[in-house]
C-alpha cells in the first residue's frame, strides 16, 4: 500500500486502534471526535472506537455541501444494514484511505441478472489482515427474493463459477 501524505490531526493520531496498527488518516467529527483509518480497519466514534474492518465496509461518501461522512457496512439480507452519519468539515486524506483500503479487499464482483433487470451481485472480498482467505458475498438488488428457489439455484451456480474463476474449489 502507498504512503498517504498529509497532516493527521494530533487527536486521531493518538486514536486508542488495536494492536499492531497504525494511524494513516484521521479526522474529527464537529463533536470532536475522531475518525481514523489503519491499512486493516476503519474506527468510528462511539463508547469505545468502533472498528469495521474494511471488507466489511460496504460504502461510505462524504459530501462537502452538507459535510455528512456516511458509512455502510455489508449487511445480512432481511437485516438492517448498519449505516454511520458523521458531521465531517475536513475529511482530509481519509476520503483517499478509505477509498484506497475498500477497493483493495475487492477481489471480484459478479452481476447476476435474474429477471426484469433485478438481479444479484456475487463479491469475493480479501481481508487486509488474513492472508489469502476470502469472504464471499451475495448482494440482493430489491425486487428479488433471495428466498425463491430458482433464485438460490442461480445463487449456488454464480458461486461455483465465482471460485473456480478465482482458482478456488
Amino acid at each position: 500500500m502507498r504512503q498517504l501524505r498529509g497532516s493527521v490531526p494530533a487527536q486521531a493520531r493518538q486514536a486508542p486502534v488495536a494492536r499492531g496498527e497504525k494511524v494513516l488518516a484521521g479526522a474529527l467529527t464537529a463533536a470532536g471526535d475522531v475518525v481514523v483509518g489503519t491499512r486493516v480497519a476503519l474506527y468510528l466514534p462511539g463508547p469505545d472506537l468502533h472498528r469495521i474492518p474494511w471488507e466489511q465496509v460496504q460504502q461510505a461518501t462524504w459530501n462537502p455541501d452538507d459535510e455528512l461522512f456516511r458509512v455502510s457496512e455489508v449487511g445480512d439480507w432481511g437485516e438492517q444494514r448498519p449505516v454511520h452519519v458523521l458531521t465531517v468539515a475536513e475529511p482530509g486524506l481519509l476520503l483517499e484511505l478509505v477509498r484506497e483500503r475498500v477497493t483493495a479487499t475487492v477481489v471480484l464482483q459478479q452481476h447476476v441478472p435474474v429477471r426484469d433487470g433485478a438481479g444479484f451481485f456475487v463479491i469475493a472480498r480479501r481481508p487486509a489482515d488474513r492472508g489469502t482467505e476470502l469472504i464471499w458475498l451475495v448482494e440482493f438488488e430489491e425486487d428479488l427474493d433471495p428466498g425463491d428457489s430458482e433464485v438460490r439455484r442461480l445463487v449456488a451456480e454464480a458461486l461455483t463459477r465465482a471460485k473456480d474463476e478465482v482458482g478456488l474449489d
